[in-house]
């Protein structure tokens, strides 16, 4: 079966490597608005069901996987920061309280299209300023929702999580696995 990720984040990249290794990657051109009805909930299927049928327009018999993940507190969704204040008061509303980490992910194959999420709840510890500003330094806030990277220095600001971690990193590979059979059958 012909896979094709519509991603261009080298992190989906990794982690679906572990799914399969014959695959290939159209990232998706769409513009990422949401329509007023969307809930912050819903935000990131919805995202991923329009990379994802963005791409299979042009490819009809490929699996194609779309992703998109969501970083929610207090029912505020937190894209990827415009800028190092925007990443600091990101991390300032997560400081010392749990959010939610929702990835969706959409699965196109045949004219059909199967989508879903995963919720993992994340808890950071008390950040002092010093820290957010140590931590936007190393630039790896700049292209992650929440502005945080749990996968790499951003781990330090983690007190907890609850769920799957590698939907943190941007892929429930586990269950996305078991979506990709569903639809294959």
């Amino acid at each position: 079966m012909n896979v094709i990720l519509a991603s261009a984040s080298p992190r989906r990249l990794e982690l679906m490597q572990l799914i399969t290794k014959d695959f290939k990657v159209i990232p998706a051109d769409v513009e990422e608005i949401l329509p007023d009805e969307v809930g912050a909930i819903d935000a990131a299927e919805y995202l991923a069901r329009l990379k994802a049928e963005s791409v299979a327009v042009n490819n009809p018999s490929a699996l194609v996987i779309g992703c998109d993940t969501a970083v929610i507190v207090d029912g505020e969704v937190l894209g990827k920061p415009k800028n190092s204040e925007d990443a600091f008061s990101m991390l300032r509303k997560l400081s010392g309280r749990e959010h939610s980490v929702v990835t969706g992910c959409a699965l196109c194959l045949n004219g059909r299209t199967l989508s879903f999420s995963e919720e993992t709840k994340v808890n950071f510890y008390e950040l002092t300023d010093k820290e957010i500003l140590d931590y936007i330094a190393t630039n790896e806030p700049n292209d992650k929702a929440g502005a945080y990277g749990i996968q790499g220095r951003g781990a330090l600001l983690v007190k907890s999580i609850v769920g799957d971690y590698f939907n943190v990193v941007g892929m429930p590979v586990s269950r996305l696995k078991r979506e990709i059979e569903k639809i294959s059958i």
